[in-house]
């Protein structure tokens, strides 16, 4: 019994080291890496940075170290316009396409959730199932549709909303076009799954009581749902900020956000310090909407429980 009691205790010593563990190797080792790269100075050199650790000069060479650790590449993303306004086009990119992601989604999770329960399992895999396909193909599709000899504009004129042929490729609403349809089940799931699990009776006890359907629609359906909105926009704002492919090829010269400004950095440039500073400075804007979708994920969890 007492071997037993053991076995237990250590089985539940691995479980709670685990996910730690797996949280130091994958995330906090890479942090430090990049964290120490971010202070460092670019040079032309392999690798393309000063100071180098040497784990062989042991404590000289660690203090050595240190001592040559800067700020510089801080600094330039303070002083430097390039890399606030890449910033600043991020945020408002990611706020404008979570307004439309929620506007879009919404009508779609609530006809979801109020569908016979026979045909929901193919209604979420009818919005999943495309994105099951490479995310590369996709969006070089909408590359041919947004062309000016596209299907977008040949629809657009075959019904006489346009005369001619639009520039939709290389602008900020081919972001935003790409942008929604990648993202789009990032707000639709989380929305269906509150509205699915809200209790019908309460909808019930309100129009007995000649509550009309759109006041109930505001006074119990929506504030129910909000868990799911939070998480639904948490789960598209946070990758939007630093998303490089959509921007980098439907978007134009004059749509530079923080992902491809940190590309051409570390790529065309090779100054990986700045790079490093501009990915540090980029975690630390996302931090707290981070933490934000963590309690949420946390309450959610415990109102499950109870």
């Amino acid at each position: 019994m007492l071997g037993n009691h053991q076995t237990r205790d250590w089985g539940r010593r691995i479980v709670i080291v685990l996910p730690y563990l797996w949280l130091a190797v994958f995330f906090l080792a890479p942090f430090i890496i990049v964290l120490k790269i971010s202070l460092s100075q670019s040079v032309l050199a392999q690798p393309p940075y000063v100071p180098v650790l040497d784990l062989a000069a042991g404590w000289e060479g660690l203090k050595t170290f240190a001592a040559q650790l800067s700020l510089d590449s801080f600094r330039l993303l303070g002083t430097d316009s390039l890399y606030l306004l890449s910033y600043l086009k991020s945020l408002q990119v990611a706020a404008i396409s979570t307004v439309i992601l929620f506007v879009l989604g919404y009508p779609i999770a609530y006809g979801m959730a109020r569908a016979p329960k026979a045909w929901q399992p193919m209604l979420v895999m009818a919005v999943v199932l495309p994105f099951w396909t490479s995310f590369l193909i996709r969006i070089y599709a909408w590359i041919n549709i947004l062309q000016r000899d596209g299907l977008l504009n040949d629809v657009l004129m075959l019904l006489r909303i346009i005369d001619a042929p639009a520039a939709w490729l290389s602008s900020d609403t081919a972001i935003y076009i790409g942008i929604v349809y990648s993202y789009l089940p990032f707000m639709v799931l989380p929305l269906y799954a509150s509205l699915e699990r809200m209790d019908e009776s309460l909808l019930e006890a309100a129009s007995d009581l000649g509550c009309p359907a759109w006041k109930a629609f505001w006074l119990i359906t929506f504030p129910l749902s909000l868990p799911g909105v939070a998480a639904g926009a948490l789960l598209s704002f946070i990758p939007i900020v630093g998303e490089f492919v959509i921007p980098d090829l439907l978007g134009g010269s004059e749509s530079q956000m923080i992902g491809q400004t940190l590309w051409t950095e570390f790529f065309s440039n090779r100054d990986w310090p700045v790079a490093s500073a501009i990915a540090i400075t980029l975690l630390g804007l996302l931090l707290v909407p981070i933490l934000f979708y963590e309690r949420l994920q946390q309450r959610s969890l415990e109102g499950g429980r109870t």
